[in-house]
């Protein structure tokens, strides 16, 4: 299934992955809880971010809410990359919606359930079409040096 990354949608782009349902980022025996909702509130503004970095197709300002480390299934920071790159010379403007369903965490990672779609308006034909949506997906975020980064499931 193709889904958009937290940041992605953000990369939002992202961005996007073909994951499995349940990400083992998590420490043993770590259960999951709803997030306090001050960290929901710091996502969200983050989110709203990463989403302006995109719209303004500033790459590097979209890759910077994505860790370093990022790893879901074969999909890559450099992979998203790839695909941001892609998604620009697609699409003379870009725009994405995205809603934060719920956070649960687990251990120091947050599980961010998102629905949204991302549109785009075709190079030369001046058409806006939307090119992905997803409802109720699941990205994992941490905590790391300047604030939160999708982090990915790490299988």
């Amino acid at each position: 299934m193709s889904r958009a990354s937290w940041t992605g949608a953000l990369v939002l782009a992202s961005v996007l992955t073909a994951v499995g349902s349940s990400p083992e980022c998590a420490e043993p025996g770590a259960a999951a809880v709803i997030a306090p909702a001050e960290t929901v509130r710091v996502l969200q503004a983050t989110l709203g971010q990463a989403v302006q970095r995109f719209e303004a197709q500033d790459m590097s300002g979209v890759l910077a809410y994505v860790s370093d480390q990022y790893r879901t299934g074969p999909f890559t920071k450099p992979a998203m990359r790839e695909q941001l790159i892609a998604f620009y010379s697609i699409y003379d403007a870009v725009s994405a919606r995205i809603r934060i369903d719920e956070v649960r965490m687990v251990g120091e990672h947050a599980w961010v359930y998102s629905t949204g779609e991302v549109s785009g308006r075709l190079r030369f034909l001046g058409t806006w079409i939307v090119f992905l949506s997803w409802q109720h997906e699941l990205e994992v975020a941490r905590q790391e040096p300047g604030g939160w980064r999708l982090f990915g499931y790490q299988q």
